[in-house]
């Protein structure tokens, strides 16, 4: 059995990659499609990034909710909620043309896949020793990397061009529906012993604390930036480089087939399957904040701009752009840790820590995109690439000042000194 991997967990892994694969069908095309139907290159950019604001909102409910009611039943109902919302906005959204009307299904669409995974982490922090917390963190983010990247990314590249985007989207619906299957049969359910003695005050204030714990613990407050900024990139790319890349809107370049930027983006998350459970490992053996630090934050730094400038210089050049992908892949999933750095800094109220992860989880779906909308009508795509780097170069920095107390780390430390020792 794999480090951190509970054996009776295995379902959940099983139910979060299967979901996130019908819930990433969409990103490598919708927003090119938004655009192709007569709508601006900005407000494709809007539905996004409304979208995360909602996802930021459930994200941050999910953790105490899963401890005040269950992660389970949370599960359950994010996939519902994303399960009809999707309905509305492919049966009846899309096909009408009505921007507010699209405007609204998709971004109530948010709450779906956030309450539904970071449910499950809450499940995680629940039954995992957290001395291997960032290993089994590593294998949930490798389960929703083949979800919402792999299969997510190449299936579409495959189906489009037989069925075309719109049928497309409604083919997804048939992976979160297993998914949520899955979830309700063989996900085991977990009890929470302090909530028998727990007033509808007492939970009313531990959902609260969700937010509060950010003004009470600064590290936390710092953890939940570098949060925000670890994922920029995951996020904002599906915006913008469907547009740079395959059009020619706000000086795009039209180089590359849509298709084909579906098997960069697929090879980016297959990178990170591997990086997950690598970086997951490495963390828990040598230090969380180090790995993010250097590994982290400069290689997304360093692919985010690449991204950008080889096709620019270099064209149409497809074994290129697959360089780009794994290095930003492998900085992407060197903040695997990330997930086990808030409780480790709030150990009294883990609930509330993963909360705060939650929300800074996503609140970077939001900014991703926020950024793109705010900035590529002046500055282009370039000035979008270029601020999600100094966003990670500022990351890299301000990691100095987080300092959990890592799980095992002293020992571990001790055991490497008695044998340079020796």
């Amino acid at each position: 059995m794999a480090q951190g991997l509970v054996r009776k967990l295995l379902p959940g892994f099983l139910a979060v990659a299967v979901f996130m694969t019908g819930d990433g069908f969409e990103l490598t095309f919708l927003s090119k499609y938004v655009v192709d139907q007569g709508f601006s290159s900005s407000q494709a950019s809007l539905m996004f990034t409304m979208y995360g604001l909602v996802a930021a909102l459930a994200g941050w409910s999910s953790g105490v909710l899963s401890e005040l009611f269950g992660p389970k039943r949370m599960m359950l109902i994010g996939a519902a909620s994303w399960i009809i919302l999707h309905l509305v906005f492919v049966g009846i959204a899309l096909p009408s043309h009505i921007f507010w009307l699209m405007l609204v299904s998709y971004m109530l669409r948010g709450m779906g896949y956030p309450l539904f995974i970071y449910s499950f982490v809450v499940l995680l922090v629940q039954t995992v020793d957290p001395a291997k917390l960032s290993s089994a963190l590593g294998w949930f983010w490798t389960a929703y990397s083949f979800g919402i990247g792999v299969f997510g990314a190449y299936l579409p590249a495959w189906i489009v061009p037989l069925i075309g985007e719109y049928h497309t989207l409604w083919f997804s619906l048939v992976f979160s529906a297993i998914g949520t299957a899955i979830c309700l049969f063989f996900v085991p359910k977990t009890h929470n012993d302090k909530l028998d003695t727990m007033s509808s005050s007492d939970k009313m204030r531990e959902l609260a604390r969700g937010v509060t714990i950010l003004k009470d613990n600064h590290q936390i407050a710092l953890a939940a930036i570098l949060r925000v900024i670890c994922n920029l990139t995951l996020y904002g790319f599906p915006v913008i480089m469907p547009l740079y890349l395959a059009t020619h809107n706000n000086g795009g370049l039209a180089l590359f087939k849509v298709t084909e930027w579906s098997t960069i983006w697929g090879l980016l998350f297959l990178v990170t399957v591997f990086g997950n459970v690598f970086w997951g490992r490495t963390g828990d053996r040598f230090g969380w904040m180090g790995q993010m630090r250097w590994w982290g934050c400069w290689l997304c730094a360093i692919g985010t701009l690449a991204m950008y400038y080889v096709p620019l210089y270099f064209g149409h050049n497809m074994p290129l752009m697959y360089l780009c992908a794994v290095v930003l892949g492998m900085g992407i999933s060197a903040f695997v840790p990330m997930g086990a750095v808030f409780p480790a800094l709030e150990p009294e109220h883990k609930g509330a820590a993963v909360s705060a992860n939650n929300l800074a989880s996503g609140l970077t779906t939001f900014c991703g995109p926020f950024i793109a909308t705010l900035l590529l009508q002046t500055v282009g795509f370039a000035g979008v690439c270029w601020a999600y780097a100094i966003c990670y170069i500022g990351g890299s920095i301000m990691s100095f000042w987080i300092r959990p107390n890592q799980p095992g780390m002293p020992e571990r430390k001790s055991r490497r000194s008695k044998k340079l020792a020796a």
